[in-house]
């Protein structure tokens, strides 16, 4: 599919890509959603908890919305989708990803970039026990791989998944976590290691057995926390294991249904590998748009919804 022209307008603050990327993730609010908590157990026994919010009206129509690294269903680029669908005929649920919703999950494992076994469950779920005949997918960040990944690895996807929106996603996993080691983003780096290395120790007390003191202590960047932690705990050799399997740009190809991609260039985020040009140029079904601003997930705009929500209701609506 030919590559889509933006036509993000960002603030003229908002073109700083670090302002727009702070700014959404620290000062911005949405307000007067209402959400309702359903826990599910997943197949291995663990749980996933999903924040529900609905329509005014009866709908056969639902959005599902994945978060980003460390993120939960209550981050505003969360809540402001489901509020713009909520308003737009569509139910909404936020997932919070194993661990991520305030209650440490209860096996050793988390959540990662490639984690669609979890996503499927959740489909599969909401197909065997809701009345809903069109579904959306619409995942931020390391939830966006995650959905390219889930649509592109498999032969069939269920008929009613409709159309897709993934929004600053890191495409290939491997070129990004190289740009997050890069003196550029040291601040974003050493939040993000701090929070999930936090995490780690609290999970180490429960399983001893499986991880170490000093292993946690040898962390000194994300790549360390990916060796010590995330490939192992998940069924990979190493970190660059994992980012080899899991990213997104190989099933990029494969997918069926309409969707778009939206990767601002000024994303700190991305390498030049996550803007999958030739392969939207090469699959009549993937729609990527490349806005000259916006930073990672920091579509700014003035009013209650960013540009990335708004294009994708209009992109769902477009497209079936």
């Amino acid at each position: 599919m030919p590559l889509v022209e933006s036509q993000y307008k960002a603030p003229y603050f908002f073109k700083n890509g670090h302002v727009s990327t702070i700014y959404s993730g620290l000062v911005r609010r949405v307000n007067g959603i209402i959400q309702e908590r359903e826990r599910i157990t997943l197949p291995d026994g663990d749980f996933l908890d999903l924040d529900w919010s609905f329509s005014a009206e009866k709908t056969t129509k639902l959005i599902i919305v994945l978060h980003g690294l460390e993120g939960n269903a209550q981050r505003p680029y969360m809540t402001g989708t489901a509020k713009l669908f909520n308003k737009n005929g569509f139910d909404a649920v936020c997932v919070n990803f194993r661990g991520c919703s305030g209650e440490d999950n209860l096996k050793y494992r988390s959540y990662h970039s490639g984690a669609t076994e979890d996503l499927e469950t959740i489909i599969t779920h909401v197909l065997e026990t809701k009345a809903y005949s069109e579904i959306i997918l619409n995942g931020f960040s390391l939830g966006g791989n995650m959905l390219l990944k889930y649509l592109g690895e498999r032969d069939n996807v269920s008929k009613e998944i409709k159309a897709a929106i993934a929004v600053s996603v890191p495409c290939d996993l491997y070129g990004s976590c190289k740009e997050l080691h890069k003196l550029k983003n040291r601040a974003y780096h050493d939040n993000f290691k701090r929070y999930l290395v936090n995490r780690l120790r609290k999970k180490q007390k429960k399983h001893t057995d499986k991880l170490s003191v000093e292993a946690i202590n040898s962390i000194k960047t994300l790549k360390d926390f990916d060796d010590v932690y995330t490939s192992k705990a998940h069924g990979f050799d190493d970190a660059l294991d994992y980012y080899t399997q899991c990213s997104s740009l190989q099933f990029l190809d494969k997918i069926k249904i309409p969707t778009l991609i939206i990767n601002a260039l000024n994303d700190s985020f991305l390498s030049p590998e996550c803007y999958p040009v030739k392969e939207a140029k090469q699959n009549t079904n993937l729609y990527l748009e490349m806005p000259k601003y916006g930073g990672h997930v920091g579509f700014h705009l003035f009013g209650k919804h960013y540009y990335n929500e708004k294009r994708a209701l209009e992109f769902v609506l477009e497209n079936y």
